[in-house]
């Protein structure tokens, strides 16, 4: 189970943070790469390094996802290099104004946030979802694999810091995620998402190494510490693998406990 020889798999925000482990965790199972940043150099770096490690092909393409001209170029180069595509791993994102309380939060961060992390897992899932059907009905693939990066701040709030776009931008992913995987159920496309909690990452790094937050992650968190590297990848594959054909629409948490209490 869970052999991705000869299928190919795309990355978003594959330059830093989880996008960039989530991708060496599937190169590692032998899936062919697609890495989508705007940050190409990073890229280049991690296909040299994956190719050679694990033997795949890589095929770094810069990408920003918020430019939908851009999007359609660089499924575009999929097909050109590739000519089908199994699984999209929608796991780029950021987001302004976090630390500023309802009251004072602009509407510049709020549309930042939302343009970000909802309006571009719209565009990317609408682009994947009619590349890989029209794949399938071709019979250049036999099944799609989505999978949305949402988190656990899509499914409750928090009293450690105000972040409110973002938790409502992760929502919205959330529900997206189901809406979508309802009404691609019949075409052999399955969406699901999956819920990080506490991360290091370049975006988080500042925060996680707080006192403060630390504290609060240790009474907080079941496990009482932090996400380590790669312990994302095992959803990820799974999601992902042609064996989860009756897995759609599910929002999968992992974040040490966090919300399940």
């Amino acid at each position: 189970m869970f052999d991705f020889t000869g299928k190919v798999v795309a990355v978003t925000g594959a330059s830093s943070g989880l996008g960039k482990q989530v991708a060496e965790g599937y190169a590692s199972v032998g899936a062919d790469l697609v890495l989508l940043a705007r940050r190409v150099e990073r890229l280049k770096a991690s296909a040299e390094e994956w190719s050679k490690k694990y033997g795949v092909k890589v095929l770094p393409v810069g990408c920003d996802i918020t430019d939908e001209t851009a999007v359609d170029a660089a499924f575009a180069k999929i097909d050109e290099e590739y000519g089908h595509l199994e699984v999209l791993f929608n796991a780029a994102g950021g987001e302004k104004g976090t630390g500023t309380a309802l009251p004072e939060f602009s509407r510049e961060d709020w549309d930042f946030t939302m343009n970000l992390d909802l309006t571009s897992i719209f565009t990317m899932n609408k682009k994947g979802a009619k590349y890989m059907g029209e794949k399938i009905d071709a019979g250049k693939q036999s099944y799609g694999r989505i999978i949305n990066i949402a988190s656990i701040y899509g499914l409750v709030g928090n009293t450690a810091i105000p972040t409110i776009a973002y938790h409502a931008s992760k929502g919205a992913v959330v529900n997206f995620t189901r809406a979508a995987a309802a009404e691609l159920a019949t075409k052999g496309i399955t969406v699901n998402a999956i819920c990080p909690g506490y991360f290091f990452t370049e975006l988080t790094t500042e925060t996680l190494e707080s006192d403060y937050f630390r504290e609060f992650a240790k009474n907080t968190v079941p496990m009482q510490r932090y996400g380590h590297q790669g312990e994302l990848n095992s959803a990820a594959v799974f999601l992902a693998a042609e064996e989860s054909s009756y897995v759609t629409g599910q929002a999968i948490s992992i974040d040490g406990g966090y919300t399940c209490v």
